[in-house]
């Protein structure tokens, strides 16, 4: 009896996946995306590592078992029941992965940087939404694979060597393809379907096409050197560290501006110092120079003019990232920059305000504890 329930709800949900099949594969991929936006938090973490690395194998297991399934693989074996799910799995642990490299991104204050990540994740999900295929379609498949694997590999691998720099990233990126490279023809030399679906050198072009482009945004600085965050990036006009704690003293903005706390207009006063206070997250165990660049707009020329660079050491492990601060006196009216940079020069973020001239102390001048 309990036998005869059991296959009648598969049965019923199996018939229910089948029907609603056009919105299903949506609904995993954002049930992965939700799932993970609620349990994971820092990429140093034993529970996040296990399950990143958990969610890589599954996709990779899945997606081979996926390709097979054309070609009558599985048939009469017990994975012949659970082929209608494959699609659905794959589109999980896509969301899962995404999501967690969203969540680790936006540790970062740089909005632009995070948003470049958003738009490359719109745009594939767009694209796996409105191909005729959707997820069967093994162009989209692969691709969305080695860009998911190029992002795991680039978070992780700096985690376990302990290190980041140009150098790690540009190996995990070749782990990444040379893996990804391996898996693909190993999928295309084993199934007649997939050679009958794809050609091998469009899909290694497509490949490394993605992981061209990758490399690009990277160099340009579109993409922060993860998994670096700044998670704190304020003009100040003063700060003062008693005992391990910070206090800084800053202009905040209108209610209304809501994305952003401190104002971006530094009403100054002759004589006094401007200070930049910043917070950049870093795995544990990692050590690494930081810099602050200050640039002032030179109007005549229309330039920007840098005017110093300011370093220091942080070490990794806080939660809410290592403080540090850097001042100027004397400074110029106008326009500036402060680059938070690595001592290789990856842009981690920017701290832009105008410095306006006053001798009225700022009404909406606040101190907070960091």
């Amino acid at each position: 009896m309990k036998r005869a329930i059991a296959r009648y709800k598969n049965s019923a949900f199996r018939s229910f996946v089948k029907k609603h099949e056009k919105y299903a594969a949506f609904a995993f991929f954002v049930g992965g995306f939700i799932f993970d936006s609620f349990t994971l938090g820092r990429i140093d973490r034993l529970y996040d590592l296990v399950v990143l690395c958990l969610y890589m194998t599954a996709l990779t297991v899945t997606l081979y078992l996926f390709n097979l399934a054309d070609d009558g693989k599985w048939k009469n074996t017990w994975l012949e029941r659970y082929e209608l799910y494959f699609p659905l799995t794959i589109q999980f642990f896509f969301g899962g992965l995404s999501s967690a490299f969203v969540i680790y991104f936006s540790r970062s204050v740089s909005l632009s940087r995070t948003m470049s990540f958003f738009i490359i994740l719109v745009v594939l999900l767009g694209a796996n939404e409105f191909l005729k295929k959707r997820i069967s379609n093994k162009y989209l498949q692969f691709g969305l694979y080695f860009f998911v694997s190029f992002t795991f590999f680039t978070f992780i691998i700096p985690v376990f060597v302990k290190e980041i720099s140009t150098q790690i990233f540009i190996i995990s990126g070749l782990i990444s393809l040379v893996l990804t490279l391996l898996f693909i023809l190993f999928i295309y030399r084993i199934s007649p379907s997939t050679r009958a679906e794809i050609q091998k050198r469009r899909i290694i072009g497509l490949i490394l096409l993605i992981y061209t482009t990758i490399n690009i945004f990277y160099y340009f600085n579109l993409i922060p050197p993860v998994p670096l965050a700044l998670q704190q990036g304020i003009a100040a006009h003063n700060v003062e560290k008693i005992g391990d704690k910070y206090l800084v003293s800053y202009e905040t903005n209108e209610r209304y501006i809501f994305w952003r706390e401190h104002n971006t207009k530094f009403y100054y006063k002759s004589g006094e110092k401007v200070f930049a206070f910043t917070s950049v997250f870093a795995p544990t165990d990692i050590d690494k120079a930081i810099f602050h660049r200050w640039k002032w707009f030179n109007t005549k020329k229309g330039t920007w003019e840098t005017a110093d660079e300011i370093g220091y050491k942080i070490i990794g492990g806080r939660d809410d990232g290592y403080r540090g601060y850097s001042y100027k006196s004397n400074v110029k009216p106008g326009l500036w920059e402060v680059d938070v940079i690595t001592e290789e020069g990856m842009l981690l973020g920017i701290i832009d305000f105008e410095i306006i001239n006053s001798n009225t102390r700022p009404e909406n001048l606040v101190v907070e504890e960091f």
